[in-house]
């Protein structure tokens, strides 16, 4: 009875060790890693997030979506700067997530904090669609990240056209990871490509190449390349495990689900000032 006791008393421990240190593990590695956003009051703002309708990994039949920190991590960085946040996707209505992208062990604090959110959730569950947007009303235009923006953001005219307004009313744009297919078809002021030659980030392809996920039809490495962006980023031992963020004029770009907060930050600076 004792070896019995003692071997499930070994068994708890060992599910607690894991159960609580992965996490800790993989944000020490450089996912997800803390940052700390100063305090602003924004209350005149107001800001859109966009996020993907696509909720399937090509012809694999697997779930996919918004990755999660990618919408909830601005989400709350604007909400506590007073700023009005809209959530929006290409179709509007439910918007899917990425599976386990908001539960354990990839899951942040805006996470676990929007799940318990009424208000965030009926958003998530009832977003807008963009073809019913007035985008004038936004100081911010975010474009959130993920598989599925492979799958309808460089495609969508809806928001090409969106984004140029956006970006003729001198709202700042900001996306983060897959993203920044939101910009490659969106034009500037003189109709030129909004992104040719502006220093630019997003997911890299080595990072889509290390997680084995090649099959989307569109990468946002090589397709800001292709619209002559100044394209940066950082590597890691896994690419996934960097981070990097670029300001250029109102462009803020984030590499990937690990620049988040920051991304947010810089666009706060720039609404601030």
């Amino acid at each position: 009875m004792n070896k019995l006791f003692y071997f499930f008393i070994g068994i708890f421990a060992l599910v607690a060790i894991v159960y609580f240190g992965l996490p800790k593990l993989l944000n020490s590695l450089g996912l997800h890693p803390h940052y700390d956003i100063p305090k602003y009051t924004l209350s005149e703002k107001r800001a859109l997030i966009i996020t993907t309708s696509h909720d399937t990994l090509g012809d694999s039949g697997k779930a996919t979506g918004v990755f999660g920190s990618e919408m909830t991590v601005p989400y709350y960085a604007f909400l506590d700067a007073n700023i009005k946040v809209d959530i929006a996707s290409i179709r509007g209505g439910e918007i899917p997530v990425e599976p386990n992208s908001m539960g354990w062990p990839l899951a942040t604090p805006a996470d676990y904090r929007f799940k318990e959110d009424a208000i965030a959730m009926a958003k998530l569950n009832n977003s807008i669609a963009i073809s019913d947007i007035d985008v004038t009303m936004y100081d911010v235009v975010f474009l959130a990240g993920g598989w599925g923006a492979a799958y309808d953001f460089a495609q969508s005219e809806d928001l090409a056209n969106l984004v140029t307004q956006a970006n003729a009313n001198n709202a700042i744009l900001g996306s983060v990871c897959h993203g920044a297919l939101g910009l490659v078809n969106a034009k500037d002021t003189d109709g030129s490509i909004l992104i040719a030659g502006r220093k630019v980030t997003g997911v890299t392809d080595k990072q889509l190449e290390q997680l084995g996920i090649t099959l989307t039809p569109l990468h946002p490495e090589t397709e800001l390349r292709k619209r002559k962006a100044l394209f940066e980023a950082n590597t890691a031992f896994r690419d996934m495990l960097a981070t990097h963020v670029v300001v250029d004029g109102n462009l803020v770009t984030g590499q990937n689900q690990n620049s988040g907060a920051e991304t947010s930050h810089r666009i706060l600076e720039l609404l601030a000032n």
